[in-house]
């Protein structure tokens, strides 16, 4: 069946950096405003009583994602593994880890999520394998055709001493990427954990291996792919030392204690991606079911390198600015409005034509944002999220302001922080962000009925968990339906952007399009001071505004309204506002058909949304 496609693009209205105002033209493809919800397995929903995340719990648990309002799922790692790195150490990439089920399990997954309406989109770890694979046995013993599967290098003499080839480091911070093997009688490369050897991806076999390995998980009826760790995936041939960083605060054995130029970020990099989006393109032609399969790139790193992403075929390049600087090192200052929007303003002017964007706050990598931004930001974050253009990305738990868990030095499993020592794990470490998810009061957060799981449950399960948010007249969770529903909007689908920043302290934008009302996005990112301020600034906006939807600690309620010259802000609030057409019939305002709409799919909601009764007159 042949259907109009036109391409989901935004362009600056002018080249000058200080330009704000960005075109969108409405997607007709379904995950070009799609909002992706990352399930970590582990942590979210255990089906047997063992304390651990599995299949059958996120299948019991799909229709809260309808609820909410998500179109695609995430499954990070649930692959065969000895669970070195958290399933990212992969032993077999075509089976499923008993600890999460089997792969009936996973079958039965995908046919309650096509029910339900949900697209499921699955983790691909491509640059290493664990070294229990079979491929790496075969290969530490020179058994062909899998010899050149993995970087091999014999090292060295120093001294009479055999040393490594180089000073290449691991992401781990456990010091060389090169370990010994006798049966090799050479160093392979890991430039993760000393368990994860790098493959070859100069060997056309190993390329080959890759292609099979996608189309084992497309004929199982995914629709697509997050592709991890991409920058890593070819190292330099001449083996050079990379030099010191001169960062502040790393040792010699850190991983940030050298600049990568030589083992991130190489333009053969792309090449490969490229190689998978034609793959994946072509199964989609044989398929004839005209149904675009995606591909999803993991990069952290600066900006014109993740941008050559989606010349090389990725749908969308993680946008990790709001999580990392522009180097993809350290984490992101978002101590002022001016450097949020200054963010947004730099994606969007280095977009490149017919790309569509994507905003990400949060992931299983990162401190949660309610630790990171304040309790107080969560509602904030999620309304720059969700209606900013483009795809938006959202970590189980973020839907219900989840904090970061205390860890213990002993109970701490992730490897990052394991290489490092009792006095520096904390800065280390991604276990917190990765507890179990907070569903309910009873035992272990309802996540499972056994009281000791894979990772502590946070404390403040007892009143943060998603059956009070549900119960509570306003809550997170409510919030992020009412958004999720407004995303679905066309002027929210294809408004022009126009982003400021207002009275120093404001994130501003609006959402205009002809026809239709515009709306409004107001954010206090001042913690302590109220403010009052005029959105004169923005030429087209109508004279009345009204509350679509409010942050939980505002105060302000749904239905309230506002002229346009004088809204005040209270510390930490963030509204959506939508303009009010200034007609009156007899004593009541009439609405445009957008805000009508717009408060109407916010009244279908699942459970009762009660900001204000005005919502339902």
């Amino acid at each position: 069946m042949c259907s109009l496609r036109v391409i989901f693009f935004f362009v600056a209205v002018t080249a000058s950096i200080e330009a704000t105002s960005f075109n969108v033209t409405q997607a007709t493809l379904w995950w070009q405003t799609t909002t992706l919800y990352q399930i970590w397995p582990r942590s979210f929903k255990d089906s047997d009583g063992d304390g651990i995340g599995d299949l059958n719990g996120i299948a019991s648990k799909l229709t809260h994602l309808v609820d909410m309002g998500v179109e695609v799922i995430w499954l990070s790692p649930f692959f065969a593994s000895p669970l070195i790195d958290s399933g990212y150490d992969i032993s077999d990439y075509l089976s499923v880890n008993p600890v999460y089920g089997t792969l009936d399990d996973f079958d039965d997954l995908i046919a309650t999520a096509n029910e339900l309406g949900l697209k499921v989109v699955l983790d691909y770890v491509p640059n290493h394998t664990s070294d229990e694979h079979a491929w790496f046995n075969y290969s530490k013993y020179s058994v062909d055709p899998y010899t050149d599967y993995y970087i091999w290098n014999e090292g060295i003499e120093v001294n009479g001493t055999r040393n490594p080839p180089n000073n290449w480091l691991s992401v781990f911070n456990s010091g060389s990427a090169w370990e010994w093997v006798d049966e090799r009688q050479a160093y392979y490369l890991h430039q993760f954990h000393v368990k994860q050897p790098d493959l070859n991806f100069t060997n056309e076999l190993v390329i080959e291996e890759t292609k099979e390995i996608l189309t084992f998980w497309l004929d199982r009826g995914i629709y697509g792919f997050r592709i991890d760790s991409l920058p890593y995936l070819i190292e330099a041939a001449s083996l050079a030392d990379e030099p010191e960083s001169g960062l502040d605060g790393y040792e010699s054995t850190d991983y940030y204690y050298l600049e990568h130029i030589y083992t991130k970020d190489l333009q053969e990099n792309y090449e490969i991606v490229q190689i998978w989006r034609d793959h994946i393109d072509n199964y989609t032609s044989v398929k004839g079911d005209g149904v675009e399969r995606v591909m999803f790139t993991e990069a952290y790193a600066n900006i014109s390198s993740i941008m050559e992403y989606y010349d090389y075929g990725s749908h969308i390049p993680f946008n990790f600015f709001m999580i990392k600087d522009e180097n993809g090192v350290n984490n992101a200052v978002l101590d002022t409005a001016s450097e949020v929007v200054d963010i947004i303003v730099k994606w969007m002017e280095n977009l490149p034509d017919n790309a569509t964007a994507n905003w990400v706050f949060g992931n299983h990598d990162n401190s949660r944002i309610a630790t990171k931004l304040g309790e107080a930001r969560v509602d904030a974050v999620n309304l720059l999220l969700f209606l900013l253009p483009g795809v938006a990305t959202i970590y189980n738990g973020d839907e219900i302001g989840m904090t970061d868990t205390y860890l213990t030095w002993e109970e701490t499993e992730d490897p990052q922080a394991c290489s490092t020592d009792e006095s520096r794990y904390e800065s280390f470490s991604r276990d917190p962000e990765r507890t179990p998810y907070q569903w309910d009061n009873t035992t272990s957060a309802g996540f499972s009925t056994n009281a000791t799981t894979m990772l502590p449950v946070n404390s403040n399960y007892l009143t943060l968990n998603l059956a009070a948010q549900k119960a509570a007249d306003i809550s997170n969770y409510k919030n992020v339906q009412a958004l999720i529903q407004l995303r679905n909007s066309t002027i929210i689908q294809a408004g022009n952007l126009n982003v400021q920043v207002i009275s120093e302290s404001v994130i501003a934008f609006t959402r205009e399009l002809s026809d239709y009302q515009p709306i409004v996005v107001l954010v206090n990112w001042d913690n302590a001071t109220a403010v009052t301020l005029s959105l004169e600034v923005f030429d087209s906006l109508p004279e009345t505004l009204e509350v679509l939807i409010a942050d939980i600690n505002s105060g302000i309620a749904v239905g309230d309204q506002y002229a346009k010259t004088s809204i005040e802000l209270p510390a930490n609030a963030a509204i959506v506002l939508q303009g009010v057409e200034d007609t009156v019939s007899g004593s009541r305002t009439i609405r445009s058909s957008t805000t009508r709409y717009i408060l109407g799919l916010i009244c279908l909601l699942p459970l009762t949304y009660n900001h204000s009764p005005m919502l339902f007159t």
